[in-house]
Protein backbone atom coordinates (compact mmCIF):
# COMPACT_ATOMS: atom_id res chain seq x y z
CA UNK A 1 0.00 0.00 0.00
CA UNK A 2 1.22 3.56 -0.73
CA UNK A 3 2.37 5.41 2.30
CA UNK A 4 3.39 2.10 4.17
CA UNK A 5 7.16 2.08 5.61
CA UNK A 6 7.78 -1.50 6.63
CA UNK A 7 11.52 -0.84 6.93
CA UNK A 8 10.82 2.52 8.51
CA UNK A 9 13.27 4.55 6.60
CA UNK A 10 11.93 7.88 7.72
CA UNK A 11 13.50 6.70 11.03
CA UNK A 12 16.51 5.49 9.76
CA UNK A 13 17.02 8.54 8.01
CA UNK A 14 16.03 11.05 10.35
CA UNK A 15 18.57 9.06 13.00
CA UNK A 16 21.09 9.14 10.65
CA UNK A 17 20.94 12.74 10.11
CA UNK A 18 20.89 13.10 13.85
CA UNK A 19 24.50 11.14 14.13
CA UNK A 20 25.81 14.94 11.88
CA UNK A 21 25.50 16.88 14.66
CA UNK A 22 26.64 14.34 16.97
CA UNK A 23 30.45 13.72 15.42
CA UNK A 24 30.52 17.28 14.74
CA UNK A 25 30.23 18.11 18.65
CA UNK A 26 32.42 15.28 19.23
CA UNK A 27 35.06 16.66 16.67
CA UNK A 28 34.57 19.94 18.39
CA UNK A 29 34.59 18.71 21.58
CA UNK A 30 38.31 16.51 21.24
CA UNK A 31 40.09 19.50 18.75
CA UNK A 32 38.22 22.76 18.98
CA UNK A 33 36.38 24.59 16.41
CA UNK A 34 38.66 25.49 13.74
CA UNK A 35 38.49 29.16 11.86
CA UNK A 36 35.42 30.47 11.77
CA UNK A 37 33.39 27.14 12.88
CA UNK A 38 30.52 27.93 14.84
CA UNK A 39 27.71 25.86 15.76
CA UNK A 40 23.93 26.88 16.58
CA UNK A 41 21.65 23.97 18.10
CA UNK A 42 18.31 24.62 18.55
CA UNK A 43 16.41 21.59 21.31
CA UNK A 44 13.24 21.05 22.80
CA UNK A 45 13.74 22.01 26.72
CA UNK A 46 10.68 20.35 27.79
CA UNK A 47 12.23 16.93 25.98
CA UNK A 48 12.41 14.15 28.51
CA UNK A 49 16.12 14.43 29.50
CA UNK A 50 16.90 17.86 28.87
CA UNK A 51 18.85 19.13 32.14
CA UNK A 52 18.58 22.72 32.00
CA UNK A 53 18.06 25.26 35.33
CA UNK A 54 14.71 26.33 36.51
CA UNK A 55 15.32 29.76 35.03
CA UNK A 56 16.52 29.21 31.79
CA UNK A 57 13.10 26.69 31.31
CA UNK A 58 11.13 29.24 33.24
CA UNK A 59 12.59 31.75 30.26
CA UNK A 60 12.70 29.32 27.67
CA UNK A 61 9.48 26.43 27.99
CA UNK A 62 9.47 25.37 24.35
CA UNK A 63 12.45 25.41 22.69
CA UNK A 64 15.81 27.66 22.85
CA UNK A 65 19.09 28.02 20.96
CA UNK A 66 22.66 28.26 21.84
CA UNK A 67 25.83 28.65 20.32
CA UNK A 68 28.78 26.89 20.59
CA UNK A 69 31.89 29.19 19.57
CA UNK A 70 34.27 31.32 22.48
CA UNK A 71 32.94 30.62 25.22
CA UNK A 72 31.84 27.34 25.91
CA UNK A 73 33.42 24.84 28.13
CA UNK A 74 33.34 21.20 29.26
CA UNK A 75 31.93 19.93 26.16
CA UNK A 76 30.77 16.41 26.41
CA UNK A 77 29.39 14.80 23.74
CA UNK A 78 28.44 10.37 24.11
CA UNK A 79 25.78 8.36 21.79
CA UNK A 80 23.13 9.50 23.12
CA UNK A 81 23.04 13.58 24.25
CA UNK A 82 25.96 16.06 24.70
CA UNK A 83 26.57 18.24 27.61
CA UNK A 84 27.77 21.93 27.99
CA UNK A 85 28.59 24.42 30.15
CA UNK A 86 27.60 28.31 28.67
CA UNK A 87 27.56 31.29 30.11
CA UNK A 88 24.08 33.14 30.64
CA UNK A 89 24.33 36.84 32.02
CA UNK A 90 27.69 35.40 33.26
CA UNK A 91 26.63 32.73 35.43
CA UNK A 92 28.12 29.80 34.16
CA UNK A 93 25.06 27.12 33.57
CA UNK A 94 25.38 23.02 32.49
CA UNK A 95 23.34 21.92 29.93
CA UNK A 96 22.23 18.64 29.16
CA UNK A 97 20.48 17.91 25.68
CA UNK A 98 20.00 14.18 24.36
CA UNK A 99 20.31 14.58 20.29
CA UNK A 100 16.39 13.12 19.79
CA UNK A 101 15.58 16.98 21.46
CA UNK A 102 17.30 18.41 18.50
CA UNK A 103 15.06 20.41 16.41
CA UNK A 104 17.87 22.13 14.20
CA UNK A 105 21.90 22.27 13.78
CA UNK A 106 23.77 24.97 11.95
CA UNK A 107 27.44 25.75 11.05
CA UNK A 108 27.23 29.35 9.91
CA UNK A 109 30.91 28.87 8.47
CA UNK A 110 30.45 25.75 6.95
CA UNK A 111 27.46 27.46 5.36
CA UNK A 112 25.54 24.06 6.59
CA UNK A 113 22.20 23.09 8.63
CA UNK A 114 19.68 20.63 9.22
CA UNK A 115 16.65 20.79 10.83
CA UNK A 116 14.75 18.15 12.55
CA UNK A 117 11.24 16.93 13.27
CA UNK A 118 10.66 15.48 16.85
CA UNK A 119 11.09 12.39 17.01
CA UNK A 120 7.93 11.65 19.32
CA UNK A 121 5.60 13.88 17.32
CA UNK A 122 3.85 14.04 14.00
CA UNK A 123 5.21 16.18 11.23
CA UNK A 124 3.88 20.00 11.82
CA UNK A 125 2.82 22.56 9.25
CA UNK A 126 5.50 24.80 10.05
CA UNK A 127 9.31 24.48 10.34
CA UNK A 128 10.63 25.24 13.71
CA UNK A 129 13.16 28.26 13.56
CA UNK A 130 16.57 29.12 15.38
CA UNK A 131 14.98 31.90 17.47
CA UNK A 132 16.52 32.98 20.92
CA UNK A 133 17.93 36.87 21.60
CA UNK A 134 21.50 35.58 20.33
CA UNK A 135 20.41 33.45 17.61
CA UNK A 136 17.77 36.31 16.20
CA UNK A 137 20.77 38.71 15.93
CA UNK A 138 22.87 36.15 14.01
CA UNK A 139 19.92 35.48 11.67
CA UNK A 140 19.88 31.52 10.59
CA UNK A 141 22.68 30.76 7.68
CA UNK A 142 22.18 30.81 4.61
CA UNK A 143 23.30 27.93 2.19
CA UNK A 144 22.95 24.11 2.23
CA UNK A 145 19.75 23.83 4.88
CA UNK A 146 18.84 19.70 4.65
CA UNK A 147 14.92 19.34 5.62
CA UNK A 148 14.57 15.73 6.89
CA UNK A 149 10.97 16.19 5.40
CA UNK A 150 12.36 16.14 2.31
CA UNK A 151 13.47 12.38 2.60
CA UNK A 152 9.68 11.17 3.16
CA UNK A 153 7.30 9.35 0.66
CA UNK A 154 4.22 11.88 -0.17
CA UNK A 155 1.11 10.61 -0.68
CA UNK A 156 -0.59 13.16 -2.60
CA UNK A 157 -3.62 10.29 -4.14
CA UNK A 158 -2.03 9.92 -7.20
Amino acid sequence: MAGEDPLGYARLVREALRDVPRQALRLAASDGLPGGHHFYLTFRTSHPGVAISPGLHARYPDQMTIILQHQYRDLAVGEEAFSVTLLFGGTPERLHVPFAALLAFADPGARFGLRFEPADEPPVAEEPTLATESAAAAGPPSGNVVDIRAFRRRDDGD
